[in-house]
């Protein structure tokens, strides 16, 4: 099995219509794992992510970068209706911040 998929993206969590957990992992989201225990999915979805790993690279195909293993900038646009973005503005002014400052401000407590 490929070690590039031990610093991949997983998460188990319950599945009510399922009545399971089920593991996934944020850089395979084509893949998932259903099991009776947390730790049975989570080592089912560790188990498949490997494997298509091993089965991409041995086809020669593209193998997803681990998201923990990406540099990131800090930056990144976002897109929001005009009246957010006056509102927005008006709250930054009235706070004393920058639009910047209480976006991120936003962001880190959602």
């Amino acid at each position: 099995m490929s070690n590039r998929a031990q610093h991949y993206t997983y998460r188990v969590c319950w599945s009510p219509q399922d009545e399971m957990y089920v593991g996934t992992v944020a850089e395979l989201p084509s893949l998932s794992w259903l099991a009776p225990s947390q730790a049975a999915a989570f080592a089912g979805i560790y188990r498949v992510a490997s494997e298509t790993v091993t089965d991409l690279e041995a086809d020669g195909d593209l193998v997803p970068e681990a998201l923990a293993d990406r540099e990131y900038s800090g930056k990144f646009m976002v897109r929001v209706p005009p009246e957010v973005h006056r509102q927005l503005v008006i709250e930054a002014a009235e706070q004393n911040v920058s639009l910047n400052r209480l976006a991120a401000s936003r962001l880190v407590r959602a």
